[in-house]
């Protein structure tokens, strides 16, 4: 399939997907929408940022259009994050624009009663995360008894949060012969387990490798202290355009480095744990609209932000794990754009970015701390006895060293 008009959509969400500029589907949407049309289950996994969001709203808004108009919850989406299930929805709503769907958002940190609203209004599609969907269930507040598609979006993600019980709960409610479409980034112990149990038989997608960063994102690293590492970034800041989206470790680094950053003059915001949802949602907007160049964020965000364009990742912190450097990464150069992810390591962290390295089977490209531009350096190779694992002014790096692939 080379193009959307190869699919058997219908002539509205032929028009829909044309009035956003969409006309060459990616790969894992080519791989994925055939089948899932065709009403099969599907286990598709791909590196975040591939578009899998579209690979799975435009089946359920074709499947649900072609059937006879019935009250009730049509398909259940089922996501990690708040800001994930938000931004999901906006997808749905844009792509089925004139269909006479509607979707309900059912996540914590915001005021139910919008939300139930939606549902008793006739809601045909409810995107929601465990927790929260858990709770009404309990309450007797949603009737999933309808439901003919579900998808678990992020499914990696879903269990790394500690969802599989209430999952486990909300899947025994629905009915057996539904359609399941199955969406991760990767499929470990776990996700195998739930994969088994639930899509034994379903058409198996993969695209790439998930265990990787994306081919088009350079991964650069720069060795700097501590108290070097806001200097660095405004540097970068100042030298490269785009917006850029920072990685802190805790919540008190974020609000502290976006503070720093404010008051130096850039535009900056926040995002964390600790802000509630609709201060989550302004953030989120104004670097979405472009408000503010930069969004300071902990990993609640890693697969919570979906914004077309981020130029720049920055590692200002490390991850806690190897797999939380993909996830951050993947929020650059998304569905084949160009992107640049920088890491900032201490010297006392050489260890760490070494398991990252080694985990990963990447090879993270050496920089100078001092800002300049990242280039290969043409050094003579170094000698034999110094220690693979230095990462300082890269003169003290060899060609075969620096040349090695991500």
């Amino acid at each position: 399939m080379n193009n959307f008009t190869d699919l058997p959509l219908s002539s509205l969400l032929q028009r829909n997907v044309e009035k956003q500029g969409f006309t060459q589907p990616t790969p894992v949407q080519a791989l994925a929408m055939p089948p899932a049309l065709a009403g099969k289950d599907l286990v598709a996994t791909a590196q975040t940022g591939s578009g899998k969001t579209l690979a799975f709203v435009l089946p359920i808004i074709q499947s649900l259009s072609q059937q006879p108009r019935a009250a009730g919850i049509g398909a259940l989406v089922l996501s990690p994050t708040r800001e994930l299930a938000i931004q999901t929805s906006a997808v749905f709503e844009t792509m089925a624009a004139g269909s006479g769907l509607g979707a309900a958002v059912v996540v914590g940190g915001l005021d139910e009663a919008p939300q139930l609203k939606a549902i008793r209004k006739g809601a045909r599609v409810l995107i929601a995360t465990p927790g929260r969907l858990g709770d009404y269930l309990g309450r007797g507040l949603v009737n999933l008894s309808g439901v003919r598609i579900l998808v678990l979006d992020e499914a990696d993600r879903l269990l790394d949060m500690g969802f599989l019980p209430a999952i486990e709960k909300i899947m025994a409610l629905l009915p057996a012969g539904r359609q399941t479409l199955f969406f991760s980034a990767t499929i470990e112990s776990s996700v195998r387990h739930l994969v088994a149990r639930h899509v034994p038989n379903g058409v198996r997608v993969q695209v790439g490798s998930a265990a990787k960063p994306a081919e088009q994102v350079d991964l650069h690293l720069y060795e700097v202290e501590p108290d070097g590492k806001l200097p660095l970034l405004e540097s970068m800041l100042g030298r490269e355009e785009g917006p850029f989206l920072v990685f802190t470790r805790t919540k008190r680094g974020a609000e502290r480095l976006a503070r720093n950053l404010a008051v130096r003059g850039v535009n900056t915001a926040a995002i964390h744990g600790d802000r509630n949802q609709n201060q989550r949602n302004r953030a989120l907007r104004g670097f979405q609209e472009g408000r503010y160049r930069v969004l300071v964020a902990t990993d609640v965000a890693a697969r919570g932000i979906h914004v077309d364009g981020i130029s720049h990742v920055v590692n200002y912190d490390l991850p806690q794990v190897p797999e939380d450097f993909i996830h951050r990464v993947g929020r650059t150069g998304r569905a084949g754009a160009h992107g640049t992810a920088a890491t900032f390591g201490t010297r006392s962290e050489r260890a760490d970015i070494a398991r990252i390295e080694s985990a990963l089977a990447i090879r993270l490209i050496r920089c100078e701390s001092s800002g300049a531009p990242c280039e290969i350096q043409q050094a003579a190779p170094r000698p034999q006895q110094r220690s693979w694992r230095t990462f300082g002014p890269s003169r003290r790096f060899g060609r075969r060293e620096v040349r090695a692939t991500v």
